[in-house]
């Protein structure tokens, strides 16, 4: 008797690049099987997210969460779980609830400020941390503590989850943790006027994430490892010299660890990727996302799944958000049906969407384009 396809099945197969029944379709993070995720909570989204439940291949974004949440940037300071003291002050300022952080950090204060609409699945930084140099090595005069993970949450989404899909953990890579210190015009300053104490920076920070990332895994290993930061130094904003010196090289060291604890990783890379691409594949990841298309990206899709094929690199992508929020489903099914042409031969690929809406409200054309995605998707997937 055959095995079942399941979406688990599905993705594991399309991840190995390998070829399943049909290519998996994903719906990037929009999480149709976690009670707790952002889109299930909200009431415009309830049909989609059933929609999504019933006819993808779904993916439950979770992390072990340290005491801090380090990985993405709440609380936890360069890696470290020490308890630095903070004061914190929140006003509102029109639709926006503003906080302002100040960290007493042993060189000296530093001030964030970051606001939220509740409208929108997103916080803004309107000031950072660092402004400069200076202030960058305050916040290295904060100790390093380890993180200590809790996994308590992991049965739950396993249990919702069952086999129609996996459970895929976010990660940011050394350089990605450093540049965020900055607004992106001060990190590019930064570089190009002080590249050694950028360059002894991120060394300093990328043993942190690498003793984090060893503690993450053994605290609970999921399916798959999404890296995220590698845009960061991608042109136009850098030379690919810049890539080569301060992303490959800590983001395959992350990978090898990834694929020593028994799980698989997927590079995260948004914009112009043409240039960097080799190096991304020398990471050794077995995945790459979201292969933006010309004219956001640089470099065809086609061409994209040529070379990671032969690399042995699955590719996720590469329907843009633009096109659910202002397409039409006709429109929507045609960009399927093309890059299943581009993309789905010899398998290895599968088919998400660059982003996901970030509003609370729904749009009746955003719903109808998204279902659009799902159907095309299983109607040109097919194997």
């Amino acid at each position: 008797m055959h095995e079942a396809w399941t979406g688990r099945r599905r993705l594991l197969t399309a991840l190995a690049c390998g070829v399943p029944d049909r290519v998996p379709v994903n719906t990037y993070e929009m999480a149709g099987r976690d009670s707790h995720d952002w889109y299930n909570q909200q009431p415009s989204y309830s049909r989609l997210m059933d929609y999504i439940r019933d006819k993808t291949d779904c993916i439950t974004n979770w992390n072990p969460q340290p005491p801090n949440d380090l990985y993405v940037g709440s609380d936890g300071f360069l890696g470290s779980s020490y308890p630095v003291r903070k004061e914190t002050h929140t006003d509102h300022s029109g639709d926006f609830v503003r906080t302002t952080s100040v960290l007493h950090t042993p060189k000296g204060d530093l001030r964030q400020v970051t606001q939220k609409d509740p409208s929108v699945n997103t916080t803004w930084v309107v000031e950072h941390y660092c402004k400069n140099p200076g202030d960058v090595d305050k916040a290295l005069s904060v100790p390093y503590e380890p993180a200590v993970f809790d996994d308590s949450d992991h049965a739950r989404v396993a249990s919702e989850l069952g086999e129609h899909g996996i459970i895929m953990a976010s990660l940011a890579d050394p350089a990605c943790l450093v540049a965020d210190l900055m607004t992106f015009e001060d990190y590019l300053i930064w570089v190009h006027d002080d590249l050694e104490h950028f360059a002894r920076t991120v060394d300093i920070v990328s043993e942190r994430i690498m003793e984090n990332l060893r503690r993450h895994l053994r605290a609970c290993l999921v399916d798959l490892y999404r890296i995220c930061g590698p845009e960061y130094m991608t042109p136009p904003f850098l030379p690919p010299a810049m890539f080569r010196r301060f992303m490959l090289p800590h983001v395959r060291r992350m990978v090898d660890i990834i694929h020593g604890a028994g799980a698989k990783a997927r590079v995260h890379c948004h914009g112009r990727i043409g240039r960097v691409l080799d190096m991304i594949l020398e990471t050794g990841g077995d995945g790459l996302d979201p292969c933006e298309p010309p004219p956001d990206g640089d470099i065809d899709l086609a061409e994209v799944k040529r070379r990671c094929l032969a690399a042995g690199v699955s590719v996720w992508g590469n329907l843009e958000l633009k096109l659910f929020e202002n397409g039409t489903p006709d429109g929507v099914r045609q960009e399927v049906k093309r890059i299943m042409e581009q993309a789905k031969d010899g398998g290895g690929f599968v088919l998400i969407p660059t982003a996901s809406p970030a509003g609370a409200l729904l749009s009746p054309r955003t719903e109808a384009n998204i279902m659009a995605f799902i159907d095309a998707g299983l109607e040109f997937g097919k194997y």
